[in-house]
């Protein structure tokens, strides 16, 4: 079977361009996150310690897009990517959990989407606040079930959308860039290399920062979760890289060139989004205005892209027979309408919980980053074990049975061996190598997250068993083996201890 019959299960399924999955992997990481880093970084660290983060996220995310090119290529049976790569490394539990999560931190993420739209707006609007007064959640409300509806008519058209909003909404970015250039004062940066007094040592700085890095690449593992509607396997990889390399330049400049415009301490003040408060420094109003514009396109077209690709993991994972049949129906027009429904009432649900949170939109932006974060270490993990025994694994064409090593794959296995060898050492080493570099990575920023969120983390992941179990009991199997027994009583007592340290004050949202 070819890679194009590869990503044909779906029947009707619309066929994706190396372009058009390039702007679905851009539309995903430029959104909310890159107009609220000035801010973000300059509450946590100056120049020296932005740069140093930066070479960390940018070199480790680098090394994560590298493993998504690979298993696109390596494992071309295995659809929307993160989920998928993490049950067939991993088995059915894990592979559950990594696809919850996974979807689960698109719809917090599109929750903070439409915080960061009030919030912007609230700068004209006193009553909608930070965005997360009553009126901006029930603004917010409206705008969420209108793009449904949007979306509810079809992939391929959401997805024409996406492309369009993508250029659009790179052009205020860049123009920010050069005109902060421009502005730049050379006495204020120099006052901003060292950070400011509030700072801590350079490694809590960085570390403070990690969270921020990782909300803003969200998506660069957008084209494969999407690897099903590709036209050609190796599109996804390419579409990963193109994608990543596209947007970290402008994400760090956008950082370090506004340590040249206002002093940190006044950086870390501003309301978000806070790359519109830069520039308004520097050019006055009308740049305030420009930026804030720039912004609402740019959140709704990640907004798009994300809701699309949050549907998509239900709904292959429904597929598999991970999660209850009902959410792998799907149009006429190969739209997932359970799973995309599911998805915006969970959005929905975020809305309301903003309105008890002390800061909506970062305890929303770190919310999400930690939840992806397991996803992204299940999957690189996974590239580590193809990489240690390449010859075990199909490079192109393997059905669906390699996966679960059937005997149906026996010659396409065969085939990857051979071409395995005559690739030679050299690259699978180079293979290993970034694999164990991505999944370093991934450790340390669960490290970097902190207990309070990985205990978050952990009250959402128990409850969503139910989903699982749902499934198992369609199929008639047992509902946990031994060693799932063992995952589900760590998520409970993590759980617990969530709830716990909520309760007691110990953490808040």
């Amino acid at each position: 079977m070819t890679s194009t019959e590869a990503t044909s299960g779906s029947g009707g399924a619309a066929k994706l361009s190396v372009p058009t999955l390039t702007a679905l992997v851009v539309g995903s990481m430029v959104g909310a996150g890159v107009f609220s880093l000035p801010r973000r970084f300059a509450q946590e660290t100056g120049v020296t310690g932005a740069l140093i983060a930066w070479a960390i996220a940018g070199a480790g995310m680098l090394m994560l897009a590298f493993v998504f090119q690979t298993l696109a290529v390596r494992r071309p049976d295995l659809d929307a990517g993160v989920y998928a790569y993490a049950k067939a490394g991993f088995g059915e539990y894990p592979g559950f959990f990594s696809a919850f999560g996974y979807w689960a931190s698109a719809c917090v993420g599109n929750a903070t989407y439409w915080v960061l739209i009030m919030s912007t707006i609230g700068a004209i609007a006193p009553a909608l606040g930070d965005g997360d007064t009553v009126l901006a959640v029930a603004l917010s409300s409206v705008g969420l079930w209108a793009f449904f509806l949007l979306i509810r008519r079809g992939v391929k058209e959401a997805a024409a959308i996406n492309r369009i909003v993508t250029a659009a909404k790179i052009v205020p970015i860049l123009f920010f860039v050069v005109l902060a250039l421009f502005y730049l004062d050379p006495k204020v940066f120099a006052d901003n290399v060292a950070g400011a007094d509030y700072a801590g040592s350079l490694f809590d700085q960085v570390r403070g920062t990690m969270l921020a890095t990782v909300f803003v690449f969200l998506g660069v593992e957008g084209a494969s979760v999407y690897s099903r509607h590709a036209k050609r396997r190796e599109d996804v990889g390419r579409a990963t890289v193109l994608g990543f390399l596209s947007v970290f330049a402008v994400f760090a400049s956008v950082t370090i060139v506004s340590y040249g415009i206002m002093p940190m301490g006044e950086i870390a003040e501003l309301r978000q989004p806070s790359m519109a408060g830069v520039l308004e420094d520097a050019v006055g109003t009308w740049g305030e205005v420009f930026i804030s514009v720039g912004l609402i396109v740019s959140v709704l077209g990640a907004y798009l892209a994300w809701t699309l690709m949050a549907a998509e993991v239900l709904f292959v994972a429904a597929k598999d027979d991970d999660m209850p049949r009902f959410l792998g129906r799907a149009t006429a027009e190969d739209v997932p309408t359970a799973a995309l429904l599911m998805s915006t009432v969970l959005t929905q649900v975020v809305l309301i919980v903003t309105l008890f949170s002390d800061d909506a939109f970062d305890f929303a932006l770190n919310m999400t980053s930690a939840l992806s974060l397991i996803p992204f270490l299940l999957a690189a993990a996974f590239a580590v074990r193809i990489a240690i025994a390449p010859g075990s694994r199909s490079r192109s064409g393997a059905g669906p049975g390699a996966g679960a090593g059937s005997g149906s794959g026996g010659g396409a296995g065969s085939g990857a061996a051979t071409g395995a060898g005559e690739r030679g050492d050299g690259r699978n080493t180079r293979d290993l190598v970034v694999s164990i570099l991505a999944t370093v990575y991934t450790a340390f920023l669960l490290y970097a997250a902190g207990m309070k969120y990985v205990l978050v983390s952990f009250i959402v992941y128990a409850p969503a068993t139910i989903l699982f179990v749902m499934a198992r009991r369609e199929q008639g199997r047992r509902w946990f083996s031994r060693p799932e027994l063992a995952l589900l009583a760590v998520s409970i007592a993590g759980a617990v201890a969530g709830i716990t340290a909520l309760a007691a004050g110990w953490i808040s949202l």
